[in-house]
């Protein structure tokens, strides 16, 4: 496989999807080989030739992960200009803690901590959009370790879920999972009676269930420049959601839509608070009264992010264009039609309910406008190859026994 030499190099903090797609990306567009920080050598960016992956155990420590950063950063230092992206909530956290350590060596495109702490605090998240006049569903919060008389202004069936999703990373208690469903009061209280055991003690999140299934979901990605003007938005259908306790309201099937409603309150939103950086939002669409509800933001690229570059807009090229060619192109709004799917053709025909999206989706397999992340065709490594495959096709095994 040949490869460019570009004065820039990708250093990506992780070992999932996420990191391979952005591996990916980066390939795709500039032909150049991205260095994987990891802490094991996991299946997503094992044996392939578009990454080198370094494995460093101990990376969940903080003060490990800038020790190895910085010997990187070192490493590299007069050579290549480093843009460094987290694949979790942790290695994001970490980065943006670390900006001025990390600065001398490093393009660190997020958001300082300030503004990290306001928003990713999903009750911090709502005052904002509240403030704005900005639609998100009907919340009732309850606060840890004190009385709480449980009565909101909506019925159940509720959604809980916690408010401090890094805090929450580290409690345990039974039944843990990243998103409850109740249909009662005394199934919610036995749920919370357990988290207040737990070593989790902010807040937790009661809300309005919007009924619909996967597809009322939608995805949107926003890139803001260094600026904090909105230069680019792409937004998707779910089709289908990862449907494994620990991994539920993961998108695995997506379609590119377009919808100005829901760029013009994202951008609303982004801007007011002076955003940098790529954002991504959950979003539903309420059909009781046709209003689509912002759930929470995540301060940088979502697993699912290849829905993006599949369908013709690939992601890392605004973060090139800002930081390191200064060069932006005009306010872009994604418009392709593209099928993004982590599941083969056969669980999204069992699976996905509408039909007119099971139609369209099936027309896109026939015109072949579909993305598969795992399976890239310039990254030739049969194991890897291999790997996706299998990946790939497992997913008929997962789906057969959660969804």
């Amino acid at each position: 496989m040949q490869f460019e030499e570009r004065e820039f190099l990708p250093v990506i903090l992780g070992a999932d999807i996420t990191a391979y797609s952005l591996a990916r990306s980066f390939h795709e567009e500039y032909h150049i080989r991205s260095l994987v920080l990891s802490m094991s050598k996991g299946g997503y960016i094992a044996n392939s030739d578009i990454i080198e992956n370094r494995v460093f155990p101990g990376l969940e420590k903080k003060e490990v992960l800038i020790e190895r950063l910085l010997e990187v950063g070192k490493e590299f230092e007069g050579k290549k200009k480093l843009i460094v992206l987290g694949c979790g909530d942790w290695y994001v956290r970490a980065l943006i803690e670390s900006k001025e350590i990390l600065k001398p060596y490093y393009i660190v495109p997020y958001i300082d901590e300030d503004l990290l702490n306001r928003i990713v605090l999903k009750d911090k998240f709502y005052e904002i959009f509240e403030e704005l006049g900005l639609p998100y569903p009907k919340t009732y919060v309850y606060e840890c370790g004190k009385e709480n008389d449980l009565k909101f202004d909506f019925d159940y069936p509720v959604i809980a879920k916690p408010a401090n999703s890094a805090m929450y990373h580290y409690a345990k208690f039974p039944g843990k999972r990243k998103v409850f469903s109740f249909d009662n009061e005394q199934d919610l209280r036995a749920m919370l009676k357990n988290l207040e055991a737990s070593s989790y003690n902010y807040k937790f999140l009661i809300q309005d269930k919007i009924p619909g299934d996967d597809t009322y979901m939608r995805v949107l990605t926003c890139y803001c420049d260094q600026n904090s003007k909105v230069r680019f938005a792409a937004l998707g259908r779910t089709l289908l959601e990862d449907h494994t306790p620990t991994a539920i309201g993961n998108p695995v099937a997506i379609i590119n839509e377009v919808n100005p409603e829901i760029v013009a309150a994202a951008t609303k939103f982004l801007e007011h608070i002076g955003y940098v950086g790529f954002a991504n939002f959950d979003i539903k669409y309420d059909r009781r009264d046709g209003i689509y509800k912002f759930f929470e933001i995540n301060v940088r690229l979502g697993r699912s992010n290849f829905y993006v570059t599949g369908s013709g807009f690939n992601t890392v090229k605004w973060i090139v264009d800002d930081y390191i060619y200064h060069n932006l192109p005009e306010y872009t709004v994604a418009d392709n039609i593209n099928l993004y799917t982590v599941v083969p053709k056969g669980v999204i025909m069992k699976y996905v309910s509408d039909p007119e999206l099971k139609a369209q989706a099936k027309a896109l397999f026939k015109a072949g406008k579909v993305s598969y992340p795992l399976l890239y065709k310039a990254d030739k490594n049969l194991k890897h190859w291999f790997y996706g495959e299998a990946a790939l096709y497992n997913q008929y095994r997962k789906f057969h026994k959660y969804f």
